[in-house]
């Protein structure tokens, strides 16, 4: 039978696959990826203590409320990866460095 340690095992990896994603990609696209994985990651665990501990509904309606977090993240990110490849003619994120100047 699968229990919530199996859950959070799951959720723990999703969410270490997406840090790791994060802090090696240079690519803008590869560093959303990773950031949408940590999503899902803390979505597997909101619902899984939500099934197994009886807490109500908390957990689906906080799985909810980061599942329209990422759809914002995805557009807003997808948004400037493409002004910075409109700029810069790269999606590499160290060219975004250049901003600051």
């Amino acid at each position: 039978m699968i229990s919530l340690p199996h859950f959070l095992a799951v959720g723990a990896l999703l969410f270490t696959l997406g840090l790791v994603t994060v802090a090696t990609r240079r690519n803008a696209v590869g560093v959303l990826m990773g950031v949408e994985l940590i999503l899902n990651g803390a979505n597997v665990n909101f619902v899984a203590f939500a099934r197994y501990v009886d807490v109500g509904v908390t957990g689906q309606v906080f799985a909810l409320f980061v599942i329209v977090l990422a759809a914002a993240e995805a557009a807003v990110g997808l948004a400037i990866v493409l002004a910075i490849f409109q700029t810069f003619k790269t999606i590499d994120v160290r060219a975004a460095d250049l901003l600051r100047e």
